[in-house]
């Protein structure tokens, strides 16, 4: 166990490490026009499938001991069809705070106090994210004590970010921007419960907190949107779980349509096409709400929280676009269950367009390296046939990616 008031960059970076050993390759076989017309159901010429977010911790290790060449290992092996996205060095979230330090660590797990001042938990063996074991705010008191760390300045902007910009665009990429989650950024502040109890006991702090992140990230992005085009909103906004979301429609409208709304209505007034929300968990008791929102790309899309993208795309129809979908935790289980996952979902995926098929999430320890590899053969022999039969050239044969 070591105690640490001043760490080292290096003692830092052990909180990040699992991250970085856990990237795979990534490529760019679809340039930004084809992915926002695809998404956006304006065309449909070819599919498109990814990995997401690559392996958890572990399996990569699992891995390499049944025989997985480097290229596999990093995943540059396997057939994918995607675009590659990248963010405009601006900030609208917190910005600034206390130097990160380790305050612990054991075999297991790393005890650290991060840059909003939270004592923060990593366990090494399973996870790849910190987790809160306290919050800074409780009240309006604690808010203005750290709200100047979501308040506009200068310094939210990176240097040289308009000719990155440009770059960005100019290699085919899309040129994304990102906004902190309506929910998720004031949990981050209050803790879950605290927040849910802040929704009825505290309306005016949490009203308070987004009306400040959003005048703060209206002002930078209207710079931005001045000067540079824009494809796509991201917004990163964990609010559910199996059993369905943390704040229902009630709470979304009142608190959260109107901070993303003066966001989102600021970018597509000025070209952008893709507001895509990042959540986890059951989202379906709340997507009227958030489509009210702007909202127009939801993933990762969990079948273990009740996703059915088949289902929702019924509902929803082009209202909606999906990333992810299918079942990690299929992969587990025999090639046959692979199938059956693929072939109810890739079709109907295919002949509406409108997603970018991939696993729901990282790919789960346990999972064998014969099933992906089949994976992967028997998804794009589903998405070959199924894109042929969607132009009518079934005796076409599969062009490369």
């Amino acid at each position: 166990m070591s105690n640490t008031l001043q760490p080292t960059p290096r003692d830092i970076a052990r909180l990040h490490q699992s991250h970085a050993a856990l990237s795979i390759h990534r490529a760019m076989e679809v340039r930004r026009e084809e992915y926002l017309d695809y998404m956006t159901f304006r065309a449909n010429q070819r599919p498109l499938f990814t990995e997401i977010f690559g392996p958890l911790i572990g399996l990569k290790e699992e891995w390499a001991a049944q025989g997985a060449s480097p290229s596999e290992l990093d995943f540059s092996a396997f057939r994918y069809r995607r675009p590659m996205l990248d963010h405009i060095p601006v900030h609208t979230g917190w910005l600034g705070g206390d130097q990160e330090e380790i305050l612990e660590e054991t075999e297991e797990h790393i005890i650290a106090r991060d840059r909003m001042g939270r004592r923060v938990k990593l366990c090494k063996q399973s996870a790849t994210v910190p987790l809160p074991m306290d919050h800074p705010v409780a009240d309006m008191d604690d808010w203005l004590r750290v709200k100047s760390h979501y308040q506009f300045s200068e310094a939210r902007f990176g240097a040289d970010w308009e000719n990155q910009a440009r770059a960005i665009a100019r290699k085919g990429q899309v040129v994304c921007v990102s906004i902190p989650g309506g929910f998720d950024e004031p949990r981050q502040l209050m803790g879950e419960e605290e927040l849910c109890v802040a929704y009825y006991a505290q309306p005016g702090l949490i009203h308070d907190i987004l009306g400040t992140i959003a005048e703060t990230a209206f002002r930078v992005l209207d710079r931005v949107t001045e000067r540079v085009p824009v494809d796509q909103l991201n917004v990163h906004d964990d609010m559910a779980g199996k059993s369905g979301p943390l704040a229902g429609p009630r709470q979304i409208g009142e608190f959260i349509k109107p901070y993303y709304r003066r966001i989102w209505d600021l970018l597509q007034s000025r070209g952008a096409r893709l507001f895509y929300q990042d959540s986890d968990g059951d989202m379906s008791g709340v997507i009227p709400a958030l489509l009210d929102c702007g909202l127009n790309a939801i993933g990762p899309m969990e079948p273990v929280g009740g996703n059915d993208i088949v289902r929702l795309r019924e509902i929803y129809g082009r209202r909606l676009a999906f990333m992810g979908g299918l079942d990690k935790h299929v992969l587990r289980r025999s090639k046959g269950d692979i199938v059956t996952e693929l072939e109810r979902k890739i079709p109907p995926m295919v002949c509406t367009g409108g997603c970018l098929l991939g696993l729901d999430h990282r790919i789960p320890n346990g999972t064998p390296l014969d099933n992906y590899r089949f994976y992967i053969k028997k998804a794009w022999e589903i998405l070959d046939l199924s894109a042929a039969r969607q132009t009518g050239h079934e005796s076409v044969q599969p062009v490369a990616s």
